[in-house]
């Protein structure tokens, strides 16, 4: 993180001096206005960029604004020659400044928006970050929406709802299987705050009232966790990786006989955005789910707080200064003293090392509960599909044809691909080199049969490319897409349904197919929930999977492929089929569904060679002579502790070059290595030092 080089500051009205400038403040005489008969002074978080400026200010309120600048409200006041939006923290009698202050020049809105428990989650975030409080405050309170605000704030008008009682039966016995499952139900009712790390049993539930299977297992044990909450008098907030999840699990909630279920998600735009936030902020909604966009939702009463899929990349937020929805929400547990629940498909190393610390109890079902449940699974190597002769090079081996031909008797089996598109990355036909976009250098692809070599990175059409190597102009494929394995698939099994769900196919993501026979191709992450469960499902290009350098490689590949297979019908009917040459480790964890199993020997290898989450890793990134000046003031005691600088190879969409520096401390000094990166982004603000420079606590890329 690192603010912009702003413009030359201005001198600064009603404060002595900025920290870390030199420019002198201006006093001017207070305001001739009668001012506030009690608490006359407003302490403002100010929405300033710079670093240096991180701080609060002291304003007066007037008599006309004595009522509606209370802590929280919008309000906008004077800085230098500029009016700037800011929200007010605290009133008080008296300042500590010792010259004149200024008034503030209006309130925006004295709906109070930032309640005190965001303000001091927000501090919190900034300060494990190395970001600044205005950064965060961006990501938790979204712009205000006149009209939404008008219409939220006439409904209060009778009063704040009270947590209601959930009705109706539920998903009873849900928690039976899990060791420690019931447990931490009774203890989230009993108002306490207990924190589990769960693995969910695959397979489908039946809902209340339903006659099919439709609802996935893992929504409705959330429900019932949340139901326990409720009854419990408190309030709950669930994050999911995207807006299908969302729908899943809202779904299964009000399934279970609970109401005033609002979503919250970035992606509905400003008004209904701001309307779920309001709605969480005044107590109108009892559960709030939604997207990353939701974890600093202001829930009074918060008595738990649930994580689903924290190893999908989508909860990592992408703008300063970079909090995973994960550590945002345990530290909100933390802070507010609500229940914690993490719950994914597989396991990260992050939410094991949560576990081997003790700070979050292990819930998992027994192996003999997990056997009746699972399907079976089995890992189709090249050993095996040597024996296939010419059908092993076949984008459907013998093997994974015969076993969907049979499972397609009884209903629809699933097909996961890594990659959407149709040839997402082409090399050449003879000499089989990368084909290279001729502009950028980002690899070539194609998005048809008879389609012309796109860039994946610029989208320029490269219609006269030519092999740099040999000379050819003709291409073959290394990847194989979605759409491709769909054309492939429909002259295997002609008369058979096929149906795609990417993010980039036609109908776009499917929520739902039904029970009867059909090819489902999806990518990992969009595969849609079927009446009864699949039959079957085909993991195809496993190798692909496990080919990546990152440190989650195998864990990332195991949540995909346990995620497919948390969909398919028990054995013996239901069946899996890895098919390539992927990684041992996260093969067997497949095999086994042993997802926490994986996580905890990762875990043990990272400790032995000091990577996260065994510490704690922070990554500068940017122009060599910024990236230096930031890290010489860190001054860490081990200089083993800074590892490079490293020069970033070109990605086509940087001008200039860049380098990364690593900074890596033990986990016990992680929140000083935070404090020492924010000081010296504070300086370099202060003293407007030129270069571009990004700061990121546990980044994602080296986890």
């Amino acid at each position: 993180m690192s603010a912009p080089d702003e413009p030359e500051q201005p001198a600064l009205l009603g404060l002595d001096d900025v920290p870390g400038s030199t420019t002198r403040a201006r006093r001017t005489p207070a305001s001739p206005q009668p001012l506030a008969p009690v608490d006359p002074v407003a302490r403002v978080v100010l929405d300033l960029q710079p670093a240096h400026l991180d701080r609060e200010y002291d304003y007066l309120v007037p008599a006309a604004m004595a009522d509606d600048a209370v802590p929280g409200a919008r309000v906008r006041a004077r800085f230098g020659p500029q009016e700037v939006a800011g929200y007010v923290v605290a009133r008080t009698a008296t300042s500590d400044h010792d010259g004149r202050l200024q008034p503030l020049r209006r309130v925006v809105s004295a709906d109070p928006v930032l309640a005190p428990e965001t303000l001091a989650l927000a501090r919190a975030v900034a300060e494990r970050y190395a970001g600044t409080l205005t950064d965060v405050l961006r990501l938790a309170v979204p712009p205000r929406h006149a009209r939404v605000e008008g219409e939220v704030l006439a409904a209060l008008a009778d009063g704040a709802p009270e947590v209601c009682v959930p009705t109706g039966p539920g998903f009873e016995d849900v928690w039976a299987p899990y060791t420690g499952g019931e447990a931490f139900c009774r203890r989230v009712l009993a108002g306490q705050a207990p924190r589990a790390v769960w693995t969910p049993l695959p397979g489908l539930q039946r809902a209340p009232d339903a006659d099919v299977e439709r609802v996935p297992h893992w929504s409705a044990a959330v429900a019932q966790a949340v139901r326990s909450a409720l009854a419990g008098g408190r309030r709950a907030l669930v994050v999911v990786p995207d807006a299908r999840d969302v729908a899943l699990v809202a779904d299964a909630i009000q399934a279970s006989g609970v109401t005033g279920v609002v979503r919250l998600k970035a992606d509905d735009g400003p008004a209904p955005r701001y309307r779920a936030f309001l709605q969480a902020r005044h107590g109108i909604a009892q559960v709030v789910v939604g997207t990353r966009a939701a974890m600093f939702a202001p829930l009074p009463d918060l008595g738990l707080v649930v994580l689903w899929g924290d190893g999908e990349q989508t909860l990592a937020e992408p703008h300063a200064p970079y909090p995973h929805a994960r550590d945002v929400l345990a530290l909100r547990s933390e802070l507010q003293g609500a229940a914690f629940l993490l719950g994914s498909p597989g396991r990260t190393v992050q939410a094991q090392a949560l576990v081997a610390r003790g700070w979050a109890h292990d819930v998992a079902a027994p192996r003999g509960v997990l056997r009746a449940r699972a399907p079976r699974v089995r890992a189709l190597t090249s050993v095996e599909l040597a024996r296939d002769g010419a059908g092993a090079a076949a984008r459907l081996p013998t093997a994974a044809w015969r076993l969907a031909k049979a499972a397609l008797e009884h209903g629809p089996v699933l097909v996961q691909v890594p990659r959407a598109g149709y040839l997402p990355v082409v090399a050449c036909a003879r000499c089989r080199t990368a084909a290279r976009c001729s502009d950028c250098h980002g690899p070539l692809g194609l998005r048809g049969a008879t389609s012309t070599p796109q860039c994946t990175w610029c989208g320029r059409l490269d219609a006269t490319w030519r092999c740099e190597e040999c000379g050819d102009s003709r291409v073959r494929a290394v990847r194989v897409g979605s759409e491709r394995t769909a054309e492939e698939l429909g002259r295997a099994f002609p008369g058979v349904p096929v149906r795609v769900s990417t993010s980039s196919a036609a109908g776009g993501v499917l929520d739902r197919v039904g029970s009867r026979p059909a090819l489902v191709v999806a990518t990992p992450g969009a595969e849609p929930v079927p009446d009864g469960g699949y039959v079957a499902a085909l993991l195809l290009d496993a190798a692909v999977a496990t080919a990546g350098t990152g440190l989650a490689t195998a864990t990332d590949a195991a949540h995909r492929w346990l995620a497919a297979a948390a969909l398919v019908r028990p054995a013996p009917e239901g069946q899996v089929l890895l098919v390539g040459d992927a990684a041992p480790a996260p093969t067997s964890a497949l095999v086994r569904f042993d997802a926490s199993g994986l996580a905890d020997r990762e875990l043990a290898e990272r400790r032995e060679l000091d990577l996260p989450p065994a510490v704690r890793v922070a990554a500068v990134t940017g122009h060599a002579t910024a990236v230096r000046a930031v890290v010489d003031r860190v001054a860490l005691a081990d200089p083993a502790a800074v590892l490079g600088p490293v020069d970033l190879p070109a990605d086509g969409t940087r001008l200039d070059p860049e380098v990364r520096v690593v900074l890596r401390v033990p986990v016990a000094d992680g929140l000083d290595l935070a404090r020492r990166l924010r000081a010296s982004l504070a300086v370099r603000s202060a003293r407007r030092e030129g270069g571009r420079v990004r700061v990121q606590l546990d980044p994602q890329e080296l986890l």
